[in-house]
């Protein structure tokens, strides 16, 4: 039976009917999988919009939901949307300041937790509040109300409430608001991005036309679901059937993937630099031919191509060759499947695309925003449209054009119904005919295939008029297994400049190798050897570059740069104001603009005024 998908509540009599299965859901309790079925998900959401009714809710009212991934997630989302409650997923890693601003802006009447470690990380925003929200939580603590409270008011007041959600569900219109997504963006206080459910619907419809999965599926889910990206795709999965199990964190992915016989899952770049640097470093351990194969299948895979199999008889036989004494050993521990991954956020090395795809791990990049619901343009190697290197063809249903300085601009059902208490910068970014301005740039190659170049406002200029794209050097350097991070710096300088966060792992294993002696990393940076290393890489890759785009001068820092520190957004992007400010002594030395933090002894001693004597003369 075809059900038609308006608004995201609808996936749930999608499911009931076109695809009744035992394991829609699925969380680890206790080191088990506890799995719901579609018809446990279409009762929970139910008898949750009775009990959200009963506490007093109403259409338009906000709650936050601060949570890890998990199957009751999509019980409350889909139990607010058929409420007309508005739903605020909000990242767990936020600091209170943020917390606080995010609080007193939505005005949420709600907040459901699902930890006490996430509620003692919310309580000090919330004491602050003069108008505190109701605080429910998902696991049993002390003290706190639980979320089955409100279960058990839904099915205690069933009769009472069935009949308004029913007509609740009637009303509810496709350009309704259903959700405030708060962008965790590089500077300032997040802003609140009201999506409706057109927004949502047209945007999962069209990116699951490339998926190459079934219902006879299972994906693993482990990036936030409060993050427009991961939600998108869950409701993706939905539609097509394909039954969704949560990680229990981002340490047990490949033991997770294991045990389900993971089909995909989405990801963001560092992702997958993970998985690389532990294939890699898996190699080092190897002995006589067995490491050479090792090695070889890594150099073979960065020459893969979506295309070039189909034609040079050599390159499949080799193909084949590394497949059965490398690739497959690599699938089996993700599971034993040829996988599907999706990834944006940020743009992956190409090189890993053409080695993972290589080893039957596909890689569908693409590209979006949170105002965008979020997928603009992704590759499809399903149907053969994929080009490495971009992100992809347009997604159907989305335009797309170049504004006159390169700034990619589009428009379509997938753009956001603006800033929520904030008309203003929406009329900045939409413009009177409906365009939205992502304040990216971008090209398309071969007149299909968008690529992103970089950030607007990241673009800087040299002192001699160069302009400066700093994504395109840091993507390329980042493919060194010796740089973890790196920002390039130079804003009215007369060459470029970067600070790298090495990567440790690498470096320390290289330092062992040199029979190197060090205390900490703060040492390690400084010794001699280390940055002769550093300057083969980097000179390496300057070779690739225009003379005004080449790294001049570099300095290694001892910190590695995460989300966790606040040096990354919660999406892995360099927080390049809070980098620039954190490290600004160390710019100022690039540049040869080093300024004491405190008097030396020679300007101390010109700063005293010395009275006239005499002097002796010469004789």
């Amino acid at each position: 039976m075809n059900i038609e998908i308006r608004r995201t509540f609808d996936l749930l009599d999608h499911l009931v009917v076109n695809y009744p299965k035992d394991d829609i859901l699925a969380g680890k309790v206790a080191g088990e999988w506890v799995k719901y079925s579609s018809h446990d998900y279409y009762k929970f959401a139910h008898f949750l919009a009775y009990g959200f009714v009963e506490l007093g809710l109403k259409p338009g009212d906000r709650v936050i939901t601060i949570s890890h991934n998990c199957p009751e997630w999509n019980f409350v989302d889909m139990a607010l949307a058929m409420s007309g409650i508005i739903h605020v997923p909000v990242y767990p890693t936020l600091s209170t300041a943020n917390y606080l601003h995010i609080l007193r802006h939505s005005e949420a009447r709600l907040v459901l937790v699902s930890s006490k470690k996430l509620l003692m990380h919310i309580r000090p925003a919330i004491d602050q509040l003069e108008q505190k929200p109701d605080v429910y939580t998902m696991s049993a603590i002390d003290g706190e109300r639980r979320i089955l409270e409100i279960l058990k008011l839904g099915i205690a007041s069933r009769d009472k409430h069935m009949g308004f959600i029913e007509q609740q569900k009637e009303h509810i219109q496709p350009d309704d608001w259903t959700t405030l997504i708060y962008t965790s963006g590089t500077t300032g206080d997040p802003k609140g991005v009201m999506l409706s459910h057109r927004n949502l619907c047209s945007n999962f419809l069209a990116h699951a036309q490339v998926q190459p999965c079934d219902h006879t599926c299972r994906f693993l889910s482990f990036l936030p679901l409060n993050h427009i990206y991961e939600r998108s795709m869950n409701y993706h999965y939905q539609y097509l059937g394909i039954s969704i199990y949560y990680a229990e964190g981002l340490g047990t992915i490949a033991q997770n993937m294991n045990e389900i016989g993971c089909d995909g899952f989405c990801a963001v770049p560092r992702v997958m630099e993970m998985f690389y640097d532990k294939l890699y470093a898996a190699g080092k351990d190897l002995k006589g031919i067995s490491k050479v194969i090792y090695k070889h299948a890594f150099s073979h895979g960065m020459r893969y191509d979506y295309t070039r199999k189909r034609f040079n008889i050599g390159f499949q036989l080799m193909q084949q060759f590394y497949d059965r004494a490398v690739y497959r050993k690599w699938r089996e521990k993700f599971g034993g499947h040829r996988l599907t991954v999706i990834t944006g956020g940020s743009s992956i090395q190409e090189r890993m695309v053409r080695l993972f795809a290589a080893a039957g791990i596909r890689i569908y990049e693409g590209y979006g925003l949170s105002e965008t619901s979020p997928v603009i343009a992704v590759n499809n190697p399903k149907d053969g449209l994929v080009r490495i290197g971009t992100v992809g063809p347009i997604l159907k249903g989305v335009e797309v054009k170049f504004d006159d300085d390169g700034e990619i601009l589009t428009r379509g059902p997938h753009v956001m119904l603006g800033y929520f208490k904030d008309p203003d910068y929406t009329a900045q970014v939409i413009d009177p005919d409906g365009w939205f301005h992502t304040g990216d740039i971008g090209t398309l190659v071969a007149n299909r295939y968008l690529k992103i170049t970089d950030r607007k406002k990241d673009i800087f200029k040299l002192s001699a008029g160069k302009y400066i794209a700093p994504q395109l050097i840091e993507n390329r350097m980042r493919e060194s297994e010796y740089i973890d991070q790196i920002m390039v710096v130079g804003e009215n300088e007369k060459q470029c400049a970067a600070l790298v966060s090495p990567n440790f792992n690498t470096l320390h294993y290289w330092a062992l190798k040199h029979h190197l002696h060090y205390r900490d990393n703060a040492e390690l940076i400084e010794l001699p050897e280390v940055r002769t290393k550093y300057q083969k890489v980097i000179d390496e890759y300057n070779k690739t570059f225009a003379p005004h785009e080449q790294i001049k001068r570099f300095r290694l820092v001892q910190e590695e740069w995460t989300a966790d520190n606040g040096l990354l957004s919660p999406t892995l992007k360099l927080k390049r104001a809070i980098l620039m400010n954190k490290y600004k002594d160390d710019i100022n030395a690039l540049f040869g603009k080093d300024e004491p933090s405190r008097p030396g002894l020679l300007s101390a001693f010109r700063s005293i005024e010395l009275p006239t004597i005499k002097l002796p003369k010469k004789e």
